[in-house]
């Protein structure tokens, strides 16, 4: 495990501390002591930061391997990771130091080790007994390069084969090289001019281990007499082999070729092949052979007692099946079932029923390693159906495009998110239950819900569960469904979608109390949900189109006069911005042939059939103006309570009241500031011309716009999946060693880039709006990307009835607050320092079935605000907290003084900036593009953690950070998964406990009886003394330079070491005494002069000792 450098910062120990304290301190003396003192309990010591579990599909899958008696599935990738994978809710990611590829992996069956080969021609061996695994030897070969490895059964001496044609033996114990190597040479001699090539395949015969089957790639196969040094047979054919399988009686084995074929050799028969298949090549008359196909990459041969074997392959499709999706094909008999993948096949394995390759097999099912998945097929049931996945590998179904996190969520979610995704899983698979089922669960000592949602480019989101570090779907829903979709390329109607991805999620915007679900797409278009258990039709989907523009001329302001600086209450500042619902604009360009008043994607106007779960309230679409694009939206916030929902722009912002179905506000972004603009800007009138603006994205060509052009969309042009950040619009800010780039195209001038001010941050709440207000209102705070704050004031009708007849009135205060760098997050705490949740509503049905309850329901609606501030005396006062991309402020309400002050950073900028809870505290966590993780104590600003975790190395990782509650935070690894983490003292000290275990205790089967006839005339299989031929005093030691030696950090100061970044001292000294006792081997002499130069452990760890005496060499 990683270990972090971990630098807690105590309150006046460092110079920011010292600075921040004594600003505050300065600033508490000019608001008048007003405040009152609030008791912080959350101390350095309560943080810590580490890995915890990772999800997901490995990411460039590269080896896979299968333990028959464990049941664990491991798989290696292209990037040096290892998966290892139990029983559903067993899971475990180990990683190489070096980051090479896996190439193979191979489990000492049954032993709790596994042996990886990586691409750097290193052999590693990991101890699995160890819920944490950890490398205990490796061996890096210097002069060769390893390409195929295996191990059989219950022996010790590992074979390598290299890229020269050698085969060297490597001692799993001791991990040392054998003095006993076949070279190349000595294994053709004669019968091959050239050299054959890299080892491709090497396996002993299954009844008589003294024979070893060697393939090397030219398509010689040799069989090796591993006593008398020399070769038996050697088998040629003139087709390169991919790989060799053996019939279980030792008789027969099976070769798979580059043109498609299959040879089944007779042992004693090297002259020519018994028989040759090719299983897609199409027969052609007169006795030709057939046409070439392409190569058979892997063959399995499985035998089974009752009927005809087995024979399973991948690849060997012919030429001419071009756009033919990847093959797995199962020969059985005379049947030929030829198995489609969506993904092409990286390997593949037949999971049989014995570990011993001298008996019959009994094949059940197929494990199938796809490029993006992982498929089981059941063996023993009729047109071969695939088992249900357990495990959570398709979070990358559609690409992720942003993530948000909840932990402490209401308990009574998951079981109906749970109840509605039940629905919708598919039918047809296999009955029998998933044969991976290996490992024992940890202990769940988190009792919390917790729940991911993630959003994906072709619309859809997903709901999580991801309680007590497991991953398990709940609930999917399709946001594109609502949309019409083209039917081919040609036929646009009244459309104008992005070339890529026009769906694709951007923001979430969640309420876990009401179930109100809000989401905005990069087609700048905006989703209501409300959740419902009850299946409905909607016959017209409701919808609404804003016209949200940055320009103000003449003809578009109301009455002919320019827009005053604070607009009247209640009507936006485009009276054409509300445009009938469910029917689009008519209007689909200007006079002058610009594309004008139309939205980028169309909504369905026939009816929709919603199934239980999340259901379309409302649609809102930004249309096209003046032949300008509608800009990305870059915030969005819904409030249940108020029955509001808010999204902003670069261009500005728009409130719109759902109940309703009406827009109450649409504001460019200077409006906001009335007289107060501190930038005196002044609005522009459309030029004609007008570039479309790629809102500080980069690769975005900006040309010239044409009715014709595409709507730029952040996944548009060149942007791929490279969605962005709010924080994007601000000016030049540059990431050295990565895409993540803020600075806007050349063509557009410093002075149209500071006017473009984007809304970057929104929240509702209830609290003071101005220094004079007595009481807490209900308001919007708005936060912009050139770091001002702005408050919106509510003016709420009264519940029930009331609520859909008298109109909201929204009104700016004028209340202006200013930080360095954009706004990333708002919060208020109230006078005892507790976070005030934004008011919300309880959730209820809504689909109530009978017309009678139409007056009952809008009675019944009572919006519930859980603020304590409603109750507060008038002397009671609030704080907000800011946290912008460079500083934090904690502001006192109603007198706007800012009592606490932080700067987070001065070279870098914070990327997400999270108020959280911790151990009944709360704190403001902090991710910094730097790569440093940071926490503060609430309201005084104090650093409590300061970790330098990882740099940002691509967009993904800054779209999808996030910190929940409880100390928990992830992120997107990788394309394909999801890497949790921890800044928890506790809950670091607790995860040992709640990892589970992968090795568990179970007896090997037994050996298959050789018989009556068989003991007595020979027959059987034969064993081999392996220490005789390999051990040192037969075969005396191998060169020095050939391998190098290196002890794993698994050993016992290497777990000790690994344990002291994750757990504390109680946890650690019970850790390292399981760890030490487990892994006690034969070198006892020094083993226990180590134990006994720690004091503190001589005793526990002598009894380990002693209980461990006479065990295997693998059970430590």
């Amino acid at each position: 495990m990683r270990k972090f450098n971990i630098r807690k910062v105590l309150d006046g120990l460092t110079a920011v501390s010292a600075v921040a304290s004594a600003s505050s301190a300065a600033q508490q003396q000019q608001a008048g002591n007003r405040e009152t003192e609030i008791q912080e309990t959350l101390q350095s010591e309560h943080f810590q930061l580490c890995k915890t579990v990772r999800h997901g599909f490995p990411y460039q899958p590269s080896a896979l391997a299968f333990d028959p008696v464990q049941k664990i599935l491991a798989i290696g990738t292209q990037t040096g990771a290892l998966r290892l994978f139990g029983r559903p809710g067993v899971e475990c990611y180990c990683q190489h130091d070096s980051g090479a590829a896996v190439i193979q992996l191979q489990f000492l069956i049954n032993e709790g080790a596994l042996v990886s080969a990586l691409a750097d021609d290193t052999l590693h061996l990991w101890n699995l007994r160890q819920k944490r695994p950890a490398i205990l030897h490796s061996l890096k070969f210097n002069r060769e390069r390893i390409t195929f490895c295996h191990l059989p059964f219950q022996s010790k001496w590992l074979y390598v084969g290299t890229e020269r044609g050698n085969i060297h033996i490597v001692n799993v114990e001791s991990f040392t090289l054998s003095g006993y190597v076949i070279m190349w040479n000595k294994a053709i001699e004669l019968s091959s001019k050239s050299h054959p090539g890299p080892i491709v395949h090497i396996s002993d015969n299954p009844m008589d281990e003294g024979k070893l089957l060697i393939g090397f790639e030219s398509g010689t196969v040799v069989l090796w007499d591993l006593k008398s040094k020399k070769a038996d047979y050697r088998y040629t054919h003139d087709e390169a082999i991919h790989s060799v399988a053996w019939h279980h009686e030792g008789k027969q084995f099976i070769c798979s070729h580059s043109d498609g074929t299959l040879t089944i050799w007779n042992v004693k028969s090297p002259t020519k092949p018994f028989q040759t298949i090719t299983p897609h090549g199409k027969q052609l008359k007169d006795g030709k052979k057939p046409e070439p196909c392409k190569p058979i990459l892997k063959v399995e041969y499985k035998t089974t007692r009752a009927g005809d074997p087995f024979i399973i392959l991948s690849g060997g499709l012919s030429y001419d099946t071009v756009g033919r999706r990847p093959c797995l094909t199962v020969m059985h008999g005379k049947s030929t079932a030829v198995l489609e993948m969506d993904y092409s096949i990286v390997d593949f394995l037949t999971l049989c029923e014995t570990p011993y390759p001298n008996d019959f097999q009994e094949p059940y099912a197929v494990v199938v390693l796809l490029e993006k998945d992982l498929v089981l097929i059941d063996l023993a049931q009729n047109g071969y159906p695939i088992f249900e996945n357990p495990y959570p590998l398709t979070i990358h179904e559609s690409p992720v495009t942003c993530c948000e996190y909840f932990a402490d969520c209401p308990v009574d979610l998951i079981p109906a998110l749970y109840s509605v995704g039940a629905r919708q899983k598919r039918q047809g698979y296999s009955k029998k239950e998933w044969p991976i089922s290996g490992g024992n669960w940890g202990l769940i000592t988190q009792s919390y819900p917790e729940i991911i949602i993630t959003g994906h480019a072709d619309g859809s989101i997903k709901f999580w569960d991801a309680s007590a570090i497991t991953l398990q779907v709940l609930y999917k829903l399709k946001t594109a469904k609502v949309f019409e979709k083209s039917r081919n390329k040609d036929d646009k109607p009244n459309t104008d979608i992005v070339d890529e991805d026009p769906y694709a999620i951007q923001i979430i915007s969640w309420c876990p109390e009401s179930r109100m679900l809000c989401i905005a797409g990069v087609s700048a278009h905006v989703i209501i949900y409300r959740f419902s258990k009850q299946e409905v039709t909607t016959e017209v989907i409701p919808m609404l189109e804003v016209r949200l523009l940055y320009e103000i001329n003449d003809v578009e302001s109301p009455d002919g006069e320019q827009v005053p600086p604070l607009p009247t209450p209640g009507t936006g500042s485009n009276p054409q911005s509300i445009v009938p619902q469910s029917h689009p604009s008519t209007s689909s360009s200007s006079s002058d042939g610009l594309r004008d008043n139309v939205p980028c994607l169309k909504v369905k106007n026939s009816p929709l059939k919603q199934s239980p779960g999340y259901q379309i309230e409302l649609v809102i679409q930004l249309v096209w103006v003046s032949g300008e694009p509608p800009q990305q939206i870059t915030s969005l916030a819904v409030n249940s309570a108020y029955g509001l929902v808010v999204f902003g722009n670069c261009n500005g912002i728009a409130m719109v009241d759902y109940l309703q179905k009406t827009v109450l506000l649409n504001l460019g972004t200077i409006e906001l500031y009335g007289s107060n603009d501190p930038y005196r800007r002044e609005p522009r009138s459309p030029r004609k011309s007008r570039q479309p603006s790629g809102a500080g994205l980069c690769d975005i060509n900006e040309g010239t716009a044409v009715p014709e052009d595409r709507c730029k969309s952040p996944t548009s042009a060149k942007m791929s999946r490279k969605l962005s950040l709010p924080t994007e619009l601000k000016p030049d800010l540059d990431v050295k060693d990565n895409s993540f780039s803020r600075s806007r195209s050349s063509s557009v001038t410093s002075i149209d880039k500071e006017s473009r001010e984007a809304i970057s941050a929104l929240h509702f709440c209830e609290t003071f709006t101005r220094k004079a207000d007595t009481s807490p209102s209900p308001c919007l705070w708005v936060g912009t990307t050139l770091g001002t704050v702005l408050v919106i004031v509510l003016n709420l009708p009264p519940g029930g009835e009331q609520r859909l007849l008298q109109p909201v009135i929204v009104s700016p205060s004028g209340t202006i607050l200013r930080l360095k760098g954009a706004i990333l997050r708002m919060a208020f705490l109230d006078t005892t320092g507790s976070l005030v949740p934004p008011a919300h509503e309880p959730w209820r049905e809504h689909n109530v079935p009978d017309d009678k309850d139409e007056k009952d329901k809008s009675k019944k609606r009572r919006p519930v605000s859980v603020s304590p501030s409603s109750s507060q005396e008038i002397s009671e006062n609030q704080y907000a907290v800011i946290c912008s991309e460079k500083q934090a402020k904690v502001i006192s309400l109603p007198s706007q003084n800012c009592i606490y002050k932080q700067n987070i950073t001065e070279t870098s900028f914070v990327l997400r900036g999270d108020i959280v809870s911790l151990s009944n505290s709360i704190c403001l966590a902090c991710f910094c593009a730097n790569g440093h993780i940071m926490t503060f104590s609430l309201p005084s600003l104090r650093p409590l953690l300061d970790v330098y975790y990882l740099p940002l190395t691509n967009m993904r990782i800054a779209r999808t950070f996030c910190f929940t509650n409880n100390g928990q935070a992830l992120y997107l690894v990788s394309p394909t998964e999801i890497q949790r983490l921890t800044y928890s003292q506790e809950t670091c000290e607790n995860l040992q406990e709640m990892l589970g275990e992968l090795f568990t205790p179970v007896e090997t089967p037994e050996a298959p009886n050789r018989g009556f006839f068989k003991g007595l005339f020979g027959g059987g299989a034969q064993s081999l003394d392996r220490e005789e031929l390999f051990g040192e005093s037969a075969s005396g030691k191998a060169s020095r330079s050939l391998a190098q030696h290196i002890p794993g950090p698994g050993g016992i100061e290497g777990v000790k070491g690994a344990a002291s970044g994750v757990v504390g001292e109680l946890a650690r000294a019970r850790l390292a005494l399981d760890e030490r006792g487990q892994k006690l081997g034969e070198l006892e002499e020094k083993t226990a002069a180590m134990l006994y130069s720690a004091d503190s452990f001589s005793k526990h760890a002598h009894e380990m000792m002693l209980k461990y005496k006479d065990k295997k060499w693998y059970q430590f």
